[in-house]
């Protein structure tokens, strides 16, 4: 943003104490992350929404100050003054139990606040935030540092909605703008297709142990699992262009009832930003529109088309259950959102399964719901993971969007079955 810019907080976190600098500089890099990842765009550029699903990147930046105002310095700063009580009915998104709320698909109508409001708006939260941490001390068993937490891990969720909800923002846009131009990936030979055997038997799946997850990824527990392979990489472009070179979008078999109403009613043909001309395909990317790259993996497709797929490899999508007692081993790295590139790269050859993180969300065949003890917590903040509990599926891993510190290989992701503008791919699976 050319004449927006956030600063930052007056206190540098090495005069917050002994000990909380570290936490203390954790949330203070993430919120100034969040700001960098605005930073290449006009102020009009965020104001915008192209769909309901799509928030504006403003409304992005203003939310994410509301989380930390509403649950962290509502409840532990008794002195905190908001610079306008009206910002928690624009910047509520879905906690009912936090108060009334503006309509999301009109998100994108508020012209005000003003960009520059919502970063002085950003700035006076962080600093609030900052001194109620060195008032709080290191105190690690003190409620705050466990809101501040989520609250860090919120912000990193919605830096990865910033940046898949500014790329349908752009791609609306007849000028296809770009983002940022993407730093150039060595071409490498795509690694051929091998299967990963899923040993049979009783494994225990779910979070345990120290360190930070959602509520929704506990509590640990057993599960039994047939005998079953995963796909040691994710399905390509070029693979995903020879199902539909066979009639993959007109013909009915593959798909699920539902899906192919929704491909006749959406008019869908490829996947979400793929464009057909004279020249071929091309594949709008954040670093603008360019050739479709047959080697990289096939991204922006639903729950809907990935099932699809898979049925006509004569496959399926793996269990999520499968996909984590698979990548309990692996090591979670992958060119994540802090490399700059933002697209998924080709599979390089190598042991095991690649692909698991960095690249792209894996659409699993779990629909999602509560593991077994599982129980939302009290008040609006239970609202979190929980209310969404029906007709969503599960993905697993991490994709381009994804900050490298907030993937883990029991994050459970979810959406609707017809969501396309998230990073999500497809790794297929088949019984052993």
């Amino acid at each position: 943003m050319t004449s927006n810019t956030i600063s930052t907080p007056r206190k540098a976190a090495h005069d917050l104490g002994a000990t909380a600098p570290s936490f203390s500089e954790r949330f203070e890099t993430v919120r100034c992350r969040t700001a960098a990842l605005a930073e290449p765009l006009e102020a009009e550029d965020c104001v915008v929404s192209s769909m309901p699903d799509v928030s504006p990147t403003k409304w992005h930046l203003a939310h994410t100050s509301w989380f930390f105002e509403s649950f962290v310095l509502a409840q532990h700063a008794p002195t905190y003054r908001t610079p306008d009580p009206r910002y928690a009915y624009l910047f509520n998104s879905y906690y009912l139990q936090a108060g009334e709320r503006h309509c999301r698909a009109q998100r994108g109508l508020a012209t005000r606040p003003t960009l520059e409001q919502v970063l002085q708006y950003r700035h006076h939260v962080t600093e609030a935030v900052l001194a109620l941490l060195n008032n709080v001390g290191a105190d690690t068993s003190h409620p705050v540092h466990a809101l501040v937490e989520l609250g860090i891990h919120h912000e990193q969720q919605h830096q990865e909605l910033l940046l898949t909800d500014i790329k349908h923002v752009l791609w609306t846009n007849p000028l296809r703008p770009t983002y940022r131009a993407q730093p150039d990936v060595t071409p490498a030979a795509v690694a051929p297709l091998g299967w990963i055997d899923v040993p049979e038997g009783i494994h225990r799946v779910g979070f345990e142990g120290n360190g930070f997850s959602f509520d929704n990824e506990a509590p640990a527990h057993r599960i039994f699992l047939e005998p079953s392979r995963l796909a040691n990489r994710l399905v390509t472009n070029g693979e995903y262009l020879a199902f539909m070179q066979d009639g993959g979008y007109t013909r009915p078999a593959p798909w699920l009832s539902a899906g192919l109403t929704t491909v006749q009613e959406e008019g869908w043909t490829a996947p979400l930003y793929w464009e057909q001309s004279d020249d071929g395909w091309t594949e709008f990317t954040l670093g603008g529109t360019r050739p479709l790259k047959l080697d990289d993996p096939v991204c922006h497709v639903s729950y809907y088309e990935a099932n699809a797929y898979a049925r006509w490899a004569g496959k399926s999508l793996p269990t999520e259950g499968a996909w984590e007692v698979a990548a309990a081993a692996a090591a979670v790295e992958g060119p994540f959102a802090e490399s700059g590139h933002h697209h998924p790269t080709p599979a390089r050859s190598g042991p095991g399964l690649v692909q698991l993180y960095g690249d792209l969300w894996q659409w699993t065949r779990s629909a999602y719901l509560g593991y077994p003890g599982y129980q939302p917590a009290r008040g609006a903040i239970g609202e979190y993971n929980g209310k969404w509990m029906a007709d969503q599926w599960v993905l697993r891993g991490a994709s381009c969007a994804t900050p490298a510190s907030h993937a883990r290989h029991t994050y459970r992701n979810f959406f609707p079955s017809a969501t396309r503008w998230q990073f999500a791919g497809i790794r297929l699976a088949e019984d052993a």
